[in-house]
C-alpha cells in the first residue's frame, strides 16, 4: 500500500515550517503591492502596455540578476543569504511606500527589488530538499504551492479593495513589514546550511559549471521546456486591469481576475500531490501542459469577468503540473550547485512570466485585452505539444539507459 507523507508530518519539521510562514506572510505582501503598483500605473497612463510592461518588471530582472548572485548561495552560509536578502528588500520597498514617489523612480526601485529574488529563491530552495527528506520534499512543494496560491488569492482579492480605499502606499509599505518578518522567522527558526562545498569560487565559472549541468542531463532540459511553458498561461495576470476596464468593472475585479490563475493553482497543488499516483506523474507532464492553454483560447470568445475566473482558475488547476516540474528538477541538481544551477531555472522562469505579459501586453494594445489572452494561449497549446515529445524522449531515453527514473518516482 502506498503510505504517503501527509502535510502534519511536513509541517512538524520545524525547519520547514519556519521557511513556510516566512515565505507565506512576504507572499501575502508581494501580492498587495502587485495590484497596488498595476492600479497605480494605469490610473496614471489609461495604458493596457505600460500597464503590462510595468508588471513586466517585476519578472524580467532575474534573467541578468540569478547567473550573477545565485552562485552566492552556494559559496556561503544559506540562512545568512536569506536574512541579508530580506533586510536589503525591505528597505528598498520601504521607500517605494513613500507617497507621490515618480513613477520613473518607483520602476528603478521594482527592478532592485525583484533583482534580489533569485538570491532568496536559491537559498530557499537548496535548503528544502536537506530539510524533507523522500517523499515529504514533494508533499512540502505542493504544500508550498498551495499555500502560495492561497496568499495570492487574498493579496490579489483584497489589494484592489485595500489600493481604493488607502492609495497604493499603504500596500506597499505592508509589503516592507512582510520582509523583515521573514527576515526575523528565518533568523530564529533555520540552521545556518553551509553548502557541501565544490562550488566554483568565481561568477562566471559558478554560471559556467550551472549551464553544464542543465544541459549535461536531457531531462533537465526537457523539464526546463515544460516549465517555461508558463509564461503564456501567466499572461492574464498582466492583462487583468485592462480586461478589466474592456469589460466596464472597475478596480475591485482586477484583484478577482487576478486571484483566479493562483485559486486553481491552489486546488491543483492538492490534487496533484494527494490524488496523483506516484507513478503517473511522469507521463503526466506533457498533457497537463497542453490542455492548460485551452481555457485561455475559450476566453478570448465571450469576454466576461464571471467566464474569465472561471476559465483562468482551470489554468491554474491544469498548469500546477510545473509544481512536480519544479520538485523533479531540484532533486536531480547535486547540493553543491543546487543554489547556482536552481537560481538559473527560476531565472529563466521568471523570464518567462515578464516576456509573456509583455508580448500579451503588446497584442492587447494591437487588438484587445480578451484577444491577447486567446493568442497567447493558442501559441502555448502549441509548443507544448513540442515540449511535452521532448520530455517523452528523454524519460524513454533514461529509462533505457538505465538511470534516474527509478529515482524519480520518489519525487
Amino acid at each position: 500500500m502506498d503510505q504517503r507523507p501527509t502535510v502534519r508530518d511536513v509541517v512538524g519539521v520545524a525547519e520547514f515550517r519556519a521557511l513556510w510562514i516566512a515565505h507565506a506572510q512576504s507572499r501575502l505582501g508581494d501580492q498587495l503591492a502587485r495590484v497596488a503598483i498595476a492600479i497605480l500605473v494605469f490610473d496614471r497612463t489609461s495604458s493596457a502596455l505600460l500597464t503590462a510592461a510595468t508588471y513586466a518588471l517585476s519578472l524580467l530582472p532575474p534573467l541578468v540578476s540569478a547567473p550573477l548572485l545565485t552562485g552566492l548561495a552556494d559559496r556561503f552560509p544559506r540562512r545568512r543569504v536569506m536574512v541579508t536578502t530580506e533586510l536589503t528588500r525591505a528597505g528598498l520597498v520601504a521607500v517605494m511606500a513613500i507617497p507621490g514617489v515618480p513613477l520613473v523612480v518607483l520602476a528603478v526601485l521594482v527592478v532592485a527589488v525583484v533583482s534580489l529574488q533569485p538570491l532568496y529563491s536559491a537559498a530557499r530552495n537548496a535548503i528544502l530538499p536537506n530539510v524533507l527528506e523522500g517523499d515529504r520534499y514533494v508533499v512540502g512543494v505542493g504544500l508550498a504551492g498551495a499555500t502560495d496560491s492561497v496568499v495570492q488569492v487574498v493579496g490579489f482579492a483584497v489589494g484592489g479593495v485595500l489600493v481604493t480605499l488607502t492609495g497604493s502606499h499603504v500596500a506597499m509599505g505592508i509589503n516592507a513589514v512582510t520582509f523583515l518578518v521573514s527576515a526575523t522567522l528565518v533568523r530564529v527558526g533555520v540552521g545556518l546550511h553551509r553548502p557541501t562545498g565544490g562550488a566554483p569560487r568565481t561568477v562566471g565559472r559558478s554560471v559556467t559549471a550551472g549551464v553544464r549541468v542543465i544541459w549535461g542531463d536531457r531531462r533537465l532540459r526537457a523539464l526546463l521546456g515544460l516549465l517555461y511553458l508558463y509564461g503564456f498561461y501567466v499572461a492574464p495576470e498582466g492583462l487583468a486591469t485592462a480586461y478589466a476596464a474592456e469589460t466596464g468593472t472597475g478596480d475591485a475585479a482586477v484583484g478577482l481576475l487576478m486571484a483566479a490563475d493562483p485559486v486553481g493553482a491552489m486546488l491543483g497543488s492538492l490534487l496533484l500531490t494527494r490524488w496523483l499516483p506516484v507513478a503517473w506523474r511522469e507521463r503526466s507532464l506533457g498533457p497537463l501542459a497542453v490542455v492548460s492553454a485551452v481555457p485561455l483560447a475559450v476566453s478570448a470568445v465571450y469576454p466576461s469577468v464571471p467566464g474569465a475566473i472561471a476559465l483562468w482558475t482551470l489554468v491554474g488547476v491544469l498548469s500546477s503540473y510545473t509544481m512536480l516540474v519544479h520538485a523533479m528538477f531540484v532533486r536531480l541538481v547535486p547540493d553543491a550547485q543546487r543554489g547556482q544551477v536552481v537560481g538559473l531555472a527560476s531565472a529563466g522562469l521568471q523570464a518567462s512570466q515578464g516576456l509573456g505579459v509583455a508580448v500579451a501586453g503588446v497584442l492587447a494594445e494591437l487588438s484587445s485585452p480578451a484577444r491577447a489572452v486567446g493568442v497567447m494561449g493558442v501559441a502555448g497549446g502549441l509548443l507544448a505539444v513540442l515540449a511535452g515529445r521532448s520530455w517523452s524522449r528523454a524519460v524513454g531515453r533514461a529509462r533505457g539507459g538505465g538511470t534516474g527514473l527509478r529515482r524519480s518516482r520518489r519525487w
